[in-house]
């Protein structure tokens, strides 16, 4: 495996370890941003934006917008759009639920859809946030055990002769994550409590999920594939924001990454595409700038978005899974997602802008299409495209195992996607 494509893969696994849940992306996110000079803007506040400088933006703790203005007059924009959430399951309140005056377990239910088998028997821990009434108010605090907390242990073959014929998982009862080896109600917030260095009163509310504790792994002949979870979609976020901090904005073109929340559960939130996050972040970007409406009309015609999200790779043990033709691979480079029903905004139009810049770019690419006779995944392009209106394109890496605790995709892909953001910025 070549060293550029192993060193790219491995500074995405690095910051997968370090991102258990949304808010952990955003934060580690807007620090790095920070760091290379881009200034934060507070949503509650004036955007007092100058040509040639770099900003970004954060809503709820886990939706982001980070875009560079150029020193000319802005004439176009570039976003990359994708998203921060993966598929887990949620702490409910008042977690703890006392079994049979033995074990206590975790009260959760599901978000997104996830593949459930592979949860089990694994080390998970939990990571999140909590907010604490602090002397100042209402203070946010972000929380990672990283240890082996708890885990979803299955029953005995003994018990259950028929596991290996397929089951049918209910969260509420086979999916309740042992904590403890003794009925405590109240160990789990007290827990939290101690390591947030709070007493449990001053914890007002949280949301926190469980992740997977299996770390990294490279495999494979010539290590050309590598697992871990949370590939969907922060394989492609964090590619869009990398991307964005390594080029910088030259000629009349703003370029913007657009990190939405939720997208696992429709978007629908405040913090989704289908919110109103990236219109108004626009809105304000123009009126700071003092483009008009005529211009801004000229702007949004011009502009071009790329929504990222992975696909499902041929696997080949289910063959008959993928299209007839469009069979897509790991390693063999950047989808273009299409859908007849608009799942994803590619059309011809949109998919010749960005057929071209690969290949004048050397970038390796294949058509993704779902199986005609299966229904697909859809993704946030088709929902931003609501509240702004331009031309966009549905792209991605194939992989596999979409939606598990442990997913895989291939080493060579992450610096397919890098060249592509990378070259689409530099428009």
């Amino acid at each position: 495996m070549e060293e550029s494509f192993l060193n790219d893969a491995k500074v995405l696994t690095d910051f997968i370890s370090s991102s258990p849940s949304p808010y952990h992306v955003v934060s580690n996110m807007a620090k790095g941003l920070e760091d290379a000079g881009f200034m934060p803007l507070d949503e509650g506040g004036r955007f007092p934006l100058s040509p040639g400088n770099s900003y970004f933006v954060r809503r709820n703790g886990s939706a982001l917008i980070a875009f560079r203005i150029p020193a000319e007059p802005v004439e176009r924009m570039h976003v990359v759009g994708a998203h921060t959430d993966s598929p887990s399951f949620k702490l409910k309140p008042d977690p703890e639920v006392v079994s049979s005056s033995s074990y206590t377990t975790l009260n959760v239910e599901g978000y997104g859809g996830m593949l459930m088998a592979p949860w089990f028997d694994r080390p998970l821990s939990i990571a999140g946030r909590v907010f604490i009434d602090s002397p100042d108010g209402i203070s946010c605090r972000l929380v990672d055990f990283d240890e082996d907390l708890v885990s979803i242990v299955n029953l005995a073959i003994h018990q259950n002769r028929k596991a290996n014929e397929g089951i049918c998982y209910r969260v509420q009862k086979e999916l309740l994550p042992i904590f403890a080896d003794r009925a405590e109600k109240g160990s789990f917030i007290a827990l939290l409590a101690g390591r947030l260095g709070v007493d449990v009163s001053e914890i007002l509310d949280y949301d926190l999920f469980l992740y997977s504790r299996t770390p990294a792994s490279f495999w494979g002949l010539d290590k050309a594939f590598f697992s871990i979870g949370r590939i969907d979609d922060l394989e492609c976020a964090h590619s869009a924001y990398r991307a964005l901090l390594e080029t910088p904005c030259t000629g009349s073109s703003m370029t913007v990454a657009a990190l939405f929340d939720n997208e696992e559960v429709g978007s629908g939130s405040k913090q989704g595409a289908l919110s109103d996050f990236l219109r108004t972040t626009l809105e304000r970007i123009f009126s700071s700038l003092g483009i008009d409406v005529e211009k801004k009309a000229m702007i949004l015609s011009s502009s071009f978005m790329l929504s990222a999200d992975n696909g499902h790779a041929l696997h080949p043990n289910y063959p008959e899974a993928c299209d007839i033709v469009n069979k897509p691979v790991v390693n063999r480079g950047v989808l273009i997602k299409y859908s007849a029903n608009q799942k994803y905004t590619t059309d011809a139009e949109s998919g010749a802008f960005v057929r071209k810049l690969m290949r004048d770019n050397g970038i390796p690419y294949q058509v993704f299409v779902n199986n005609s006779d299966l229904a697909g995944g859809s993704t946030l392009g088709n929902l931003s495209t609501q509240k702004v209106g331009i031309r966009t394109a549905d792209v991605g890496l194939a992989q596999l195992a979409m939606h598990s605790p442990y997913e895989t995709a291939g080493v060579r892909d992450v610096g397919h996607l890098l060249s592509l953001f990378r070259a689409f910025f530099s428009l």
